[in-house]
């Protein structure tokens, strides 16, 4: 992992958020192209927010993206350009939870705060054998109670990295290496044959389903799409003109709703077939995705409105799209049809 060891608190920063719902494989690639385009806090604040998302795209939680940009122009602003070494301060800042700011704290300026991610949960909920919930008020105190009382005051970000890596490569949320553990002695849900229930969780989680319909609507001039805004998903991201229903629909029901949107008037629109669903899974959303091919070679586009743009195919890689019109766009079996 490129950022192990790194006392710098800019990568420090950048590589926890990053790392916030996404896989260390992954992460490390965004991590270095992220270094690469910003060395420093500096760089990062003084980048639009749009580049920024494009250098995101792909990544997911796009809120992270957001706060990131934000964040680097607070620490300019505020700070000069340098992250404030107090565990306080460093939690003001926006998208910095306790586990971020202890682990900057920790780990570029040796404040003694316990991080506790996914890891440090599953390790001391079964050694101490916990049993209460990790997601209810009174089990996140539990652990976290735990995790300072065990944390090395001289050595914190020693302390901090190895317990994220004890849980990672040996106490394992699936198959833990228990038969060589050293910890084995004395782990409760070891001696008391829990391991494979701890940690526990109150509530199972359910995903709402969402149904996108996109219109691929191109008329010679260009393609139509515009930036998200609002409180939703895929925020300052771009996407093609959308209508959402309830459920799977056909064409009649979208032209209907086109037309009350006053995307067209009364003339006759057709559509040349759809594909998808280009399913995209969320933790609290299921989005199935659908793109409409509409014949608009002869229409104008004025009925649309000022926040959509029309750009050429070309253009179309220079802005940052959620993933599933991204996989729209590059799927090769729809190459003809798109380009």
């Amino acid at each position: 992992m490129p950022w192990k060891g790194e006392k710098d608190p800019y990568k420090v920063w950048l590589s926890e958020i990053i790392l916030q719902q996404t896989q260390v494989s992954r992460g490390s690639l965004y991590y270095e192209r992220f270094l690469k385009r910003f060395p420093d806090v500096t760089d990062l604040a003084s980048a639009s927010l749009d580049e920024v998302m494009k250098m995101w795209e792909g990544l997911g939680y796009y809120s992270r993206a957001r706060n990131l940009h934000k964040t680097a122009g607070i620490i300019v602003e505020m700070y000069g350009g340098e992250f404030p070494d107090d565990y306080d301060k460093l939690l003001s800042l926006q998208g910095v939870g306790p586990y971020t700011a202890a682990a900057i704290g920790s780990f570029a300026f040796g404040i003694p705060r316990a991080v506790v991610d996914g890891n440090v949960y599953r390790v001391l909920a079964r050694y101490f054998g916990i049993e209460e919930p990790i997601d209810t008020t009174a089990g996140k105190k539990l652990v976290a109670a735990c995790a300072e009382a065990c944390l090395d005051q001289g050595n914190p970000g020693g302390y901090n990295q190895a317990i994220i890596d004890f849980g990672a490569l040996q106490c394992r949320p699936f198959n833990p290496d228990c038969d060589t553990c050293p910890m084995q002695g004395n782990c409760l849900a070891f001696s008391h044959t829990l391991v494979d229930e701890l940690p526990r969780k109150s509530r199972k989680l359910r995903r709402k389903v969402r149904f996108f319909h996109y219109m691929y609507a191109c008329p010679s001039e260009g393609v139509l799409i515009r930036r998200r805004e609002g409180q939703d998903i895929w925020k300052h991201l771009y996407e093609l003109p959308l209508i959402e229903f309830g459920e799977d629909v056909n064409w009649d029901a979208i032209d209907c709703g086109a037309r009350e949107l006053g995307w067209w008037g009364q003339g006759a629109v057709e559509d040349s077939g759809k594909v998808g669903p280009y399913t995209h899974l969320l933790t609290h959303q299921e989005i199935r995705t659908y793109f409409w091919f509409v014949d608009l070679s002869d229409w104008d586009g004025t009925n649309f409105g000022h926040d959509f743009l029309r750009v050429t195919r070309p253009q179309l890689k220079e802005f940052a799209f959620p993933r599933p019109i991204r996989c729209f766009f590059e799927d090769k079996a729809l190459h003809l049809k798109l380009f």
